[in-house]
């Protein structure tokens, strides 16, 4: 289209509010967007609040609730209480009888000690480097409340997901790649996409999926590349919906039009430098071997290349096809699931040490609660050989930048029920996450619907024995 040729267009597509706004309203209009462009600024993030030890996070999440008496807080106690009725009056989400002790062994690692079971044995050889928060509780005994607790800091409603709060806090290093990518084999189902949404934060801190399944890069990435038109054409194209959308956005003040613009630009980068990013075959046979085999191995691998190119919020999901949420047969599936990560989380924290990145990245571990020490009951009251949903207490470790390994913060009572020694809630847990990153949860607001928001709404805070 010629530039006369879209001049007349825009003439003949000007509207009656366009021309009342450019014209007896218009001094109005201009107060107006005034007002609104002092809330936006206000609502602007700044960068860091001080130097963070943390530059990048990658959030291993493990979907389903994984056994916290069988992982990282280990309960002798269970087994002298074995098969035996324990008194508790703590409410779970369905019926359970006598204690069940863990059929995993455990063993000490590291000049700290730190006791660790058999089923993260390769995690633990990184004892030393982990600091374990034993006393970690959530709200609700049911997953959904608890996932958005866990990802976004509210049970109830929907918002901005932990991921998207640091992108808008620290913006993105790689302007070629999104700054917050989330991988998930398979997918989640559609509400559980909330987890790591934007909310009401602006556009350009959602979360982009990827489906980790697939191993070509083209599945992997939809649209990666253009099944019509050449490189230099899209660009051409590309240039021409910006001046379109640039004279659109003109006269309005709604930020979803720039979040939009910004979408479309980002996609256009993205087929010219993701296919570099994802594409394992320029890894050594070495590295390959030190991650193993398999999606949880590829995806862990993909997430170290990320954070080497700058993303700034890494999540890493596990248990979405074959959740930890082990009501029955809990020691075959733990096996199994840990089986998976094990070895793909020792080969991510050896390979970001001998990269000198570790001392730059955090890294996160956790579901969304834990699970009882006693035995679940099936309807007819015969024990199911596995664990119920135990939001009381439960464990989550970290690693990495800002944090002090070989170190162990609160507890739960001896057969692992509740948290009773520094109680630790999520909200606690996210202070600490940004304040590594350097940004403080108090100050890091954004102002919606005539309140300042924030990450840890009005609680949180940090937990400073195991930061460094």
């Amino acid at each position: 289209m010629l530039r006369s040729e879209f001049v007349q267009q825009q003439i003949r597509t000007f509207n009656r509010r366009q021309l009342l706004r450019s014209s007896g309203l218009g001094i109005g209009s201009l107060g107006l967007q005034s007002l609104i462009a002092d809330d936006q600024k206000q609502s602007e993030s700044s960068g860091p609040h001080f130097e963070g030890k943390a530059k990048r996070v990658i959030h291993f999440f493990l979907n389903g609730g994984p056994s916290h008496v069988d992982t990282f807080d280990q309960k002798p106690q269970l087994q002298r209480f074995s098969g035996k009725s324990v008194p508790t009056n703590l409410l779970t989400e369905r019926k359970t009888g006598a204690a069940m002790p863990s059929p995993f062994r455990f063993r000490q690692y590291g000049e700290s000690g730190l006791p660790v079971s058999e089923l993260f044995h390769q995690t633990a050889r990184h004892a030393d480097k982990l600091a374990v928060i034993r006393s970690m509780h959530a709200e609700v005994p049911n997953h959904e409340p608890s996932l958005m607790l866990m990802n976004c800091g509210d049970s109830v409603q929907p918002r901005p997901s932990a991921g998207a709060w640091t992108l808008y806090g620290l913006g993105c290093e790689n302007q070629n790649l999104p700054g917050f990518i989330a991988m998930c084999p398979g997918g989640l189902p559609i509400k559980d996409t909330e987890n790591w949404q934007a909310g009401f934060l602006p556009g350009n801190c959602q979360g982009t999926w990827l489906d980790t399944q697939h191993t070509e890069v083209s599945r992997l990435i939809e649209n990666i590349d253009h099944p019509q038109i050449s490189s230099p054409q899209q660009q051409r194209q590309l240039a021409l919906l910006q001046r379109m959308n640039l004279a659109h956005q003109k006269n309005r003040t709604d930020p979803r039009l720039e979040a939009r613009i910004r979408s479309f630009e980002l996609a256009f980068r993205m087929q010219r430098d993701a296919a570099e990013a994802f594409d394992l075959s320029s890894e050594p046979e070495h590295i390959h071997q030190l991650y193993g085999e398999g999606i949880h191995a590829r995806q862990t691998l993909i997430a170290r290349r990320l954070v080497e190119r700058g993303v700034r919020y890494v999540q890493l999901w596990h248990g979405a096809g074959q959740p930890w949420d082990n009501h029955s047969g809990l020691e075959a599936a733990h096996r199994k699931l840990a089986g998976q990560i094990d070895q793909p989380i020792a080969a991510l924290l050896t390979d970001l040490e001998q990269r000198g990145l570790l001392e730059e990245t955090l890294i996160i571990w956790g579901g969304e609660f834990g699970r009882t020490p006693t035995v679940e009951l099936a309807a007819d009251g015969r024990p199911q050989s596995g664990r119920d949903h135990n939001h009381w207490g439960f464990s989550v470790w970290l690693a990495g930048a800002g944090i002090r390994g070989g170190t162990t913060f609160g507890a739960t009572d001896d057969l692992g029920f509740k948290a009773v020694e520094s109680p630790t809630s999520v909200h606690d847990l996210h202070a600490t996450i940004l304040h590594c990153l350097g940004l403080d949860h108090r100050r890091l607001t954004y102002r919606y619907a005539g309140r300042d928001f924030r990450l840890t709404d009005v609680h949180g805070k940090v937990l400073t024995p195991i930061c460094t």
